[in-house]
């Protein structure tokens, strides 16, 4: 077995390297949004796959990590990934695609519901790279009217 990297594998190689990032998130319904910084270490795997370690600051003052798998699946035609952080005990599995600029890739995943009765919900987190420095990462559910609410956005920055 010997895959070769496809043009999707090279689209995520522009993640590798080391960030810094400032996280915009809604804290629920009448709360302010609130501010938390972070930083995360991308490498290759292989050159087919990347893997993200991340580490921020969480609300109650201590320090969240996470890990975030992306690699492109020419079978299937889709990006595949994953991603499970400290905080919590759900693995959100990712199954997305580059917008028709080539500069977004857009992940679904499912969840449990911020409603916090136990349900499963859509969510999609996008990836966007402004530049080579800079990448932006929003996440949103569904609005019920057929859209997205944003409830939390993450500006990178590179730092090597």
């Amino acid at each position: 077995m010997k895959a070769e990297p496809q043009k999707e594998h090279e689209w995520l190689a522009e993640l590798v390297g080391e960030w810094s990032s400032e996280m915009d998130c809604s804290m629920g319904p009448d709360q302010p949004r609130q501010k938390f910084k972070g930083k995360e270490s991308v490498r290759s795997l292989g050159g087919l796959w990347t893997l993200g370690e991340g580490q921020g600051e969480m609300p109650d003052g201590s320090t969240g990590r996470t890990l975030m798998t992306l690699g492109f699946d020419p079978a299937k035609g889709r990006f595949v990934g994953s991603f499970i952080g400290s905080m919590m005990t759900h693995q959100w599995l990712y199954d997305g695609a580059l917008d028709e600029t080539g500069t977004a890739l857009l992940l679904d995943s499912e969840g449990p519901s911020m409603s916090g009765d136990g349900s499963l919900s859509a969510y999609r987190d996008i990836m966007t790279i402004v530049s080579p420095d800079h990448r932006i990462l929003t996440s949103s559910v569904p609005d019920g009217n057929g859209g997205w609410t944003e409830f939390m956005t993450a500006h990178y920055r590179r730092t090597g």
